[in-house]
């Protein structure tokens, strides 16, 4: 199946992501990294609720959303820094991974995926069998 791709749309997608905007902040920042026959994904979400976090899977795209309320708008802030509203960000994941048995937490305002390598994706032995001699082909 091919995918129409706008290089825009995807310009756009790396800028907010980098950049942020008042309408979409910057998402969470993410770390990535594989450990034996598992990959481990965490994302800072500092003082998200986790009745506001969703964590949906379809097909090999991942998509976190989490919500951080807005500020009470009678309160005289003196800065407001921290981005409010909907976070969402996707991840795209190998083929060889086992999306049937991701595993996920959230301690302390980090939301950790564990995802186990498939095991068909899995390094195997293959075993070589002994002959007295190879035949002829042909």
């Amino acid at each position: 199946m091919l995918m129409r791709t706008d290089p825009f749309r995807d310009l756009d997608r790396l800028t907010q992501q980098a950049f942020g905007t008042a309408a979409r902040p910057a998402v969470m920042p993410m770390d990535a990294w594989r450990d034996g026959t598992e990959f481990f994904v965490e994302l800072d979400l500092p003082g998200i609720d986790l009745e506001t976090l969703d964590l949906d899977i379809e097909r090999n795209v991942v998509t976190v959303r989490a919500t951080r309320p807005a500020l009470d708008a009678n309160r005289s802030m003196i800065a407001a820094e921290r981005p409010r509203g909907v976070f969402s960000r996707q991840l795209f994941l190998g083929e060889g991974l086992d999306t049937d048995n991701i595993r996920a937490d959230y301690t302390d305002g980090v939301l950790r995926l564990v995802i186990p390598v498939a095991e068909k994706a899995k390094p195997r032995k293959i075993e070589i069998g002994r002959t007295n001699g190879h035949k002829a082909i042909g």
